[in-house]
C-alpha cells in the first residue's frame, strides 16, 4: 500500500524530532561562553595524578544532557553512544569513545568535592544577566517539597524514625501530611523567570531560615507570601532600598489582619504565585518530584545542575 500524498510517516517524524533536538543543542551551545565555564573546572584537572580521560567541559556538558532529557548515568552512556546531536553538544567526536556510567558518577563527586556546581550555576547566571536577560525587578522566594530517594523509616515508639540509608533527609508536615525528604528554596528572577539560587535543605528546615540567603541584595523588590514575615527582614530590605513585597499574617492576640494589609496581600499574591510555575516545570519536565542520591551534599549538586539546565534551556526560548 502507497503511503498518501501529505501523509507523514514515522520516519518522517523522528528526522523532524532530531532536526529539533539538533536545533535546540545549537541555540543553547551559542548562547554561553563555554571556555568560563571550562576554566571553573580546573580544579578537577589540577587534583589529578594524570589527565583525565575525558576533559571536564565535556563531562559537565553531558551532565546537563542527563537534566534535559531525565537520563540515569546509564542511560547518559547510552545516549551518548547512539545520538549524533548529543555527541556534538557534549564535544565528542564519531570516533571518541563515550564516558561510561562510572565515570560520569565519578565526575559529579569530583563537581561535589570541588563546590563547582554552585559555582557553575552562578557564572552561567551572570551570563545570562550581561545578555539582559535577567532584569533583577524583583524576585521571587519561596520553596518546595522533595521526596527523599530512600523510603520512609516509619515510626519508632510513635516518633518519626530516620533513615539509615538518608541521614540527611527528615520530616516534617504540611497541610496535614507528613512528607519525608528535603526542601529546594529558590529565588526566582520575576521578569525572566529564571532562577537565580538554589539552596537544599532537610524537609524540617523551615522556609524563613533560609529567606535572607535568598535575597541577593540587587533585586528592585522581594516578593513572598506569608511564612517568610519577619520584622527584622523587612528592616533589612528597606536598609538595602529594595521594596518590601512580603504578605502579611496575623499574628498573636490579633483577631484579624487590617483592610489595608489583606488589600496589599491580594495584590501581592498573584506576583508572588509565578514561582509556583517554576516549581512546576521543574517537577513536570524535569521529574524533580523525588531526589536521585542519599545524602544532602550529592543532592545539593544535582539542584544546581538542574537549575543550569532549567535556565539554558528557558533563556534558549528567550533569545531565540
Amino acid at each position: 500500500m502507497h503511503k498518501q500524498v501529505g501523509q507523514r510517516g514515522f520516519v518522517d517524524q523522528l528526522l523532524e524530532q532530531r532536526s529539533a533536538r539538533k536545533a535546540h543543542l545549537a541555540r543553547i551551545a551559542s548562547l554561553i561562553d563555554w571556555a568560563a565555564i571550562d576554566r571553573l573546572a580546573a580544579p578537577i584537572y589540577a587534583s589529578q595524578t594524570g589527565r583525565p580521560s575525558y576533559p571536564p567541559l565535556v563531562m559537565i556538558k553531558a551532565l546537563l544532557l542527563a537534566q534535559w532529557y531525565g537520563l540515569s548515568d546509564p542511560g547518559l552512556e547510552e545516549a551518548l553512544d547512539d545520538t549524533l546531536s548529543f555527541r556534538a553538544f557534549a564535544g565528542l567526536s564519531l570516533q571518541d569513545a563515550v564516558p561510561d556510567h562510572s565515570t560520569i558518577c565519578r565526575f559529579r563527586q569530583q563537581l561535589q568535592q570541588h563546590n563547582l556546581s554552585e559555582a557553575i550555576f552562578c557564572e552561567v547566571g551572570r551570563q545570562l544577566e550581561a545578555r539582559n536577560l535577567i532584569v533583577k525587578r524583583g524576585t521571587l522566594i519561596d520553596a518546595t517539597l522533595i521526596e527523599a530517594q530512600a523510603a520512609k523509616p516509619g515510626f519508632d515508639q510513635g516518633r518519626a524514625a530516620t533513615s539509615t540509608v538518608d541521614k540527611d533527609a527528615d520530616w516534617t508536615r504540611k497541610a496535614g501530611k507528613s512528607h519525608f525528604g528535603y526542601k529546594a528554596h529558590i529565588a526566582v528572577d520575576q521578569h525572566s523567570g529564571l532562577i537565580r539560587k538554589a539552596i537544599l535543605t532537610p524537609a524540617s528546615v523551615n522556609d524563613s531560615e533560609v529567606a535572607d540567603a535568598l535575597i541577593l541584595g540587587d533585586e528592585g523588590a522581594v516578593y513572598a507570601d506569608k511564612a517568610y514575615e519577619q520584622r527584622g527582614r523587612r528592616q533589612r530590605l528597606k536598609g538595602l532600598g529594595i521594596k518590601d513585597r512580603i504578605m502579611h499574617r496575623s499574628h498573636k492576640n490579633q483577631t484579624g489582619l487590617p483592610r489595608w494589609q489583606r488589600r496589599r496581600n491580594r495584590l501581592i499574591a498573584p506576583i508572588r504565585a509565578a514561582i509556583e510555575r517554576v516549581f512546576g516545570t521543574l517537577k513536570r519536565s524535569y521529574d524533580y518530584r523525588r531526589v536521585r542520591f542519599f545524602d544532602l551534599a550529592r543532592n545539593a549538586v544535582d539542584l544546581n545542575l538542574l537549575c543550569v539546565a532549567f535556565n539554558l534551556r528557558k533563556a534558549a526560548a528567550m533569545w531565540g
